[in-house]
């Protein structure tokens, strides 16, 4: 992540970020990527960050179905928006939000997905919600880093968009201090046809829209900011790596060898030891004292105690991020009793149904952006509807929920299209339709058959 300090001297701003939530950005996005953001890291690690964030997007997205009526066009922009979500998602779990910028691009509408760590806020209103932030654009040619910075700024006499783009020569990807010298947008093709400066009038919000994770900031309490879901649990996370590291050490340190005096091997011209073909790995060539010939190397493999540690880590890990037990720890020593499994499940659910929230609350912002768009460059705009079904069966699973409403049916005290409609997905008028006929149904078997 770019040190604030070079993009408020280009473009003559404060950044609205403090130094402790920029740093916490930067250590949530190496965990993400699996890469050390500790000194002398050196252990193996189980990737568990992208693990947890990857759980979690997929359970926010797993059954959703969004659409708009009453403007196709938009809607078929918004549909490759939704191809990718769970993939956005993602990445919002693990950097704590993600900002959703729409822009023209040969008569469609396309929507970039701004990570934590490419994007900086200026300033917020009373809610808190962003009204001014710049969005860096990385390009690498050779040793060559180019950089855009596209400002979007909200105030009373319109909304301001500012691109300019800097070079940044032989660049350090560890230690970025500074964005380099200015240069024309013409230098880079892809930048070439934008503006430099555009004033939009009559916008009353954002053409942008931020999508953040639904859990206070524990990391800077006045920034109104996200934070990773794993954000708590970073501690535990490095103790079940490590603990993970001492697992895969007692397994190679507990190989089966044969350890034997270096007078049984054969030796090549140059007086090297040759080690039975094949069989390279478990011979171990030793000078012994005594007039033993070789010693067999098998100890004891202590992995169910480390596993358990490790299992106890896990679960400290699962329930510091809001995952019911057994997503990452072993399932069969998860739940022992049936409120266990409920208060675990709930946990999850409550978790996913926070995060689809303000998924939905972004997705609906965005399309705002978008309308507006469709308005500016005469793209087609007319009132539309925006529709959220989200899956709502992780608290209970779906046959078991089935099978409780089917006695409810039985028992007289649930009408049966009811249980019908959430069986097959249907409305209740197309779950009566597929109801027998009364009449029919009682009448005599020998019906038709009677003089």
């Amino acid at each position: 992540m770019l040190n604030k300090g070079g993009v408020q001297e280009k473009l003559g701003v404060e950044i609205a970020i403090s130094d402790k939530m920029s740093q916490a950005i930067e250590m949530w996005t190496k965990m993400y990527e699996g890469t050390p953001h500790t000194q002398n890291a050196s252990y193996k690690r189980m990737d568990l960050a992208a693990s947890i964030a990857s759980e979690l997007a997929r359970l926010t997205t797993l059954e959703l179905d969004s659409s708009i009526t009453g403007n196709d066009f938009l809607n078929e922009q918004y549909q490759e928006v939704l191809k990718d979500i769970r993939i956005y998602t993602e990445f919002a779990c693990a950097k704590g939000g993600v900002v959703f910028k729409p822009y023209v691009n040969e008569g469609s509408i396309e929507v970039d997905c701004v990570q934590a760590d490419c994007f900086y806020p200026i300033s917020y209103n009373s809610r808190g919600e962003i009204t001014s932030a710049a969005f860096l654009e990385y390009k690498v040619v050779g040793k060559d880093l180019y950089t855009r910075v596209e400002h979007h700024n909200l105030v009373k006499d319109g909304y301001h968009i500012n691109n300019r783009a800097f070079l940044k020569k032989n660049y350090n990807l560890v230690s970025m201090d500074n964005l380099g010298q200015p240069i024309s947008l013409q230098s880079v093709d892809d930048w070439s046809s934008l503006d430099e400066n555009v004033v939009i009038k009559n916008v009353n919000r954002p053409l942008f829209s931020y999508f953040k994770m639904p859990l206070a900031n524990h990391i800077d309490n006045k920034s109104p900011l996200g934070v990773s879901v794993f954000s708590r649990a970073i501690q535990s996370i490095e103790e079940a790596d490590k603990q993970y590291d001492r697992i895969l050490w007692e397994y190679e340190g507990s190989e089966l060898a044969i350890d034997a005096d270096d007078g049984v091997f054969k030796r090549d011209t140059e007086g090297n030891l040759i080690m039975p073909a094949g069989r390279e790995r478990l011979f171990r060539a030793l000078g012994f004292d005594n007039e033993e010939m070789y010693k067999v190397y098998s100890p004891t493999i202590r992995d169910v105690s480390l596993f358990n540690g490790l299992n106890q880590l896990l679960r400290k890990i699962e329930f510091k991020c809001g995952l019911a037990y057994g997503v990452l720890s072993d399932a069969q020593e998860s739940d022992k009793t049936a409120e266990e499994i409920k208060s675990s499940k709930q946990r999850s659910y409550s978790t996913v149904k926070d995060i689809q929230r303000n998924l939905q609350f972004a997705l609906e912002q965005l399309v705002e952006a978008m309308d507006v768009l469709c308005k500016l460059y005469g793209l087609g705009s007319s009132a539309y509807e925006m529709s959220f079904n989200w899956d709502d069966s992780l608290i209970m699973n779906k046959d078991v929920e089935l099978a409780s409403m089917q006695a409810d049916v039985s028992a007289g005290i649930l009408r049966p299209e009811i249980y019908l409609a959430k069986k097959y997905g249907c409305s209740e008028e197309e779950a009566l339709k597929m109801m027998p006929n009364i009449e029919e149904s009682v009448k005599s078997p020998f019906y038709g058959l009677e003089e």
